[in-house]
């Protein structure tokens, strides 16, 4: 019950008593009976006086009260003239100004990592207590390779593996991993938390590192591979001199033919060594990109009719599906044609014999693909498979594919290598 009601109840009983009092003196007034209707008289008017310096000022706390609730921290008390009562709207006063300053402090401070997350190179993505998607920003869409947000929020890392490039459901939490791509890149991927709440809510920071790993790379290898030709150069150079003057000397004795041959073969194994070291100085070697608008149907189907030789003798099917629609593409023509040569080629020789290996172009966005039919790449070597050197066959350098990504490098175009779910493996390349 409230006071203000405990108050009417203590003047509703003062006043019966006046009332019962006056009516049963009325025709007998004494002082006695006059002083009594006095004193009750004063005790109503002060319990008027009471009402106003106590019970108002409660109401008024307790408006303030219900501001604090609905948090309207806009809103002030006005003071009472009652002393107690005034330090109380006071304080209370002091407290919303300094609640107001703390939620506005508060959501600048939001609003201000809201658009600092957004505009970050960075991907992030917030997870719920549930570990279900709820946020992530402009660059986790992209690096997901999602047309918006909305396509995956709501769900779990484990039901969106399969659609996504960027597997992160198996990084432990506050922990680093590197993940690379079919496409050559390399992201490193961090799982962290933060308090919402009073509880740890997750979330995935995915940064990438190709460009510093490449360059790292690139400025290694390079050193090592002038190193090793310089070296190997000069001394395949003195040993084939050296041999072939002992074979011109060997050359008038009958007896010492087998000799002969057994230094011919090293000579030529010394040409295979030189040339071996060359392959991989042409790496390093690969001239600056000299763009220029080009025809890229006709570039392939020059092409094409060149490789179908090649797929002719393994029984291989190559089609060409041109788009008439693609517009000219700046490329450098002599480095482009290297590139779809290799291409083509890693096709045969995955098929080796009988299958089909079909080149696309489209005009929205401008693409290439190139697909065949042949044994297809594992999940395992698709991660490694533009690693300097590296190479899933017996006897290869790893040296096309490092080409190949060195070139498309250059021209800023986009590429990956992978097998899909229908069996066929398709090299992609975007260029816009």
């Amino acid at each position: 019950m409230k006071l203000r009601v405990y108050f009417y109840i203590l003047v509703f009983l003062l006043l019966l008593i006046f009332g019962f009092t006056l009516y049963e003196n009325l025709h007998t007034l004494s002082w006695k009976t006059v002083t009594l209707e006095g004193l009750i008289l004063v005790a109503l008017v002060y319990l008027a006086v009471f009402y106003r310096k106590t019970v108002r000022p409660l109401q008024t706390i307790s408006s303030g009260m219900d501001l604090l609730r609905e948090q309207d921290f806009s809103s002030k008390l006005r003071e009472v003239g009652q002393y107690e009562a005034d330090r109380v709207v006071a304080i209370f006063n002091k407290m919303m100004t300094q609640l107001k300053n703390e939620r506005l402090q508060l959501r600048e401070q939001n609003e201000f990592l809201d658009l600092l997350i957004s505009a970050s190179p960075m991907g992030v993505i917030v997870l719920n207590y549930d570990h279900q998607i709820t946020d992530l920003n402009p660059t986790a869409v992209k690096l997901l390779d999602l047309d918006n947000a909305d396509e995956i929020k709501g769900k779990k890392l484990s039901e969106i593996k399969g659609s996504v490039p960027i597997d992160l459901s198996e990084i432990p939490m506050h922990e680093t991993r590197s993940i690379g791509l079919s496409n050559g890149t390399v992201y490193k991927c961090t799982l962290e938390s933060f308090v919402d709440r009073g509880f740890p809510r997750p979330f995935y920071l995915i940064e990438g590192l190709t460009e510093e790993v490449r360059r790292a790379e690139k400025k290694a290898y390079e050193k090592v591979i002038r190193m090793i030709s310089h070296e190997v150069n000069n001394t395949t150079a003195g040993i084939t001199s050296t041999l072939d003057t002992v074979i011109e000397e060997l050359a008038s004795l009958s007896e010492a033919q087998d000799m002969r041959q057994a230094m011919q073969i090293c000579v030529e194994r010394c040409y295979g060594m030189s040339r071996f070291i060359t392959n991989f100085a042409d790496v390093v070697k690969i001239p600056k990109a000299e763009r220029e608008p080009v025809d890229l149907n006709r570039l392939i189907g020059n092409l094409t009719r060149f490789m179908e030789v090649m797929c002719h003798n393994r029984n291989i099917q190559l089609t060409f599906q041109p788009d008439e629609n693609l517009q000219p593409v700046l490329l450098d023509t002599s480095l482009f044609e290297q590139v779809l040569l290799n291409i083509i080629k890693n096709s045969v020789e995955s098929i080796e014999e009988g299958g089909k290996i079909v080149i696309t172009t489209g005009s929205q966005p401008r693409t290439l693909v190139v697909a065949d039919n042949g044994k297809g790449i594992s999940k395992e070597i698709e991660k490694k498979i533009f690693n300097p050197f590296f190479s899933s066959k017996p006897q290869g350098q790893g040296i096309g594919l490092l080409f190949i990504r060195e070139v498309l490098t250059q021209h800023d175009f986009q590429y990956s290598l992978r097998t899909y779910p229908d069996g066929w493996t398709r090299f992609i390349i975007r260029f816009d």
